[in-house]
């Protein structure tokens, strides 16, 4: 099957375009706020509910895991993108206040992560978007400019839908070093992709990396796209979950990652937002 969301496009043909005060590489931080219902299983096929184990290892996010990444970021002065299931508007009132305080970005992120867009009729996933979209609207004064969908979860109809919905960007793809515009029926929509390479749930709960390795792959990750980032700028994507990165033993590693990154000359630190907007205006 033919993929028609966009062309093929070698990066070593395109047009050049530049980033603000001639950077190198544009940074951006995402932190995934999300909300997991008891009453749901994990794991796809036969599994026990409640799954205290599961459960309670993501639990750990917004009761301290969130704060001690919060206090990390606002040390190094960045304002993240957080994808937002809307549901923890209701749940976990106060991290979106505290949010709202520091001026980060909220991006959709469906109701909760329990809940996937797949094996949806278009119809219905069009209801759960405009749903999470709406209450996100109610929480913040405004919709959200970009979203990740739960789970990375797509059907063939999302972009479509997140696009009449007013959504300009959309983070789930990890295909790219720049953000590049999707195919969809009515409005625009830039990918703004997200390496899952770089995750923190790929490095520590599926690879099982050490906190000194996440700060070795980002920082060699940064380190290639810098370089290349003189004659064509990059994207550095760093993905973020409060109860993976949140843990005690982990969260230096973030400290130590802010504070190489922003060592460097010509780094451009932005929101989502920010840079797909950017794109849009100048690439």
């Amino acid at each position: 099957m033919e993929n028609t969301r966009f062309d093929y496009s070698p990066i070593i043909t395109r047009k050049k375009f530049t980033l603000p005060s001639d950077a190198r590489v544009a940074v951006w931080v995402s932190v995934n706020v999300e909300y997991f219902d008891i009453g749901k299983p994990f794991a796809p096929g036969p599994s026990h509910v409640p799954d205290i184990r599961a459960y309670s290892f993501r639990d750990y996010g917004p009761r301290v895991g969130i704060w001690r990444l919060m206090e990390v970021l606002d040390r190094h002065n960045v304002i993240p993108s957080v994808p937002l299931n809307s549901a923890v508007c209701d749940h976990y009132p106060l991290i979106v206040e505290e949010g709202k305080k520091q001026g980060w970005e909220f991006m959709g992120h469906g109701i909760s992560n329990s809940q996937t867009l797949a094996g949806l009729t278009e119809e219905q996933e069009r209801q759960v978007i405009h749903t999470s979209i709406e209450r996100l609207a109610q929480a913040l004064g405004h919709s959200p400019k970009g979203w990740r969908s739960p789970g990375l979860v797509e059907t063939f109809n999302t972009p479509d839908i997140l696009a009449a919905e007013g959504i300009k960007y959309l983070s789930d793809w990890a295909n790219d070093d720049q953000p590049y515009p999707l195919k969809v029926k009515k409005g625009e929509l830039i990918a703004l992709p997200n390496s899952m390479a770089t995750s923190d749930m790929q490095v520590f709960t599926h690879e099982y990396k050490t906190p000194e390795q996440f700060f070795e792959i980002i920082r060699d990750q940064f380190d290639t796209l810098y370089e290349e980032g003189a004659a064509q700028p990059r994207l550095l994507g760093v993905s973020l979950h409060p109860f993976a990165i949140g843990l005690p033993f982990r969260i230096g590693a973030l400290d130590k990652i802010l504070r190489y990154l922003k060592s460097r000359d010509r780094v451009w630190f932005a929101t989502g937002w920010e840079i797909a907007s950017w794109y849009h205006d100048h690439a």
